[in-house]
């Protein structure tokens, strides 16, 4: 299983959540939004919450 989020680090960790999307590792009912990890029925959710918080 991934992290939750991306360190951001380089070269990006072994349970990094971009390098298993990039791979097609992710579990099934996951993707990644915003360097976060979460489930695909919530996915618009996240994004709706970190675009109040930048606003």
């Amino acid at each position: 299983m991934p992290k939750k989020k991306c360190c951001q680090d380089r070269p990006r960790c072994k349970r990094c959540p971009l390098r298993a999307l990039a791979e097609g590792t992710l579990p099934p009912g996951y993707t990644v939004k915003k360097r976060r990890l979460v489930k695909l029925d919530k996915a618009d959710k996240v994004l709706a919450k970190s675009s109040r918080k930048a606003a």
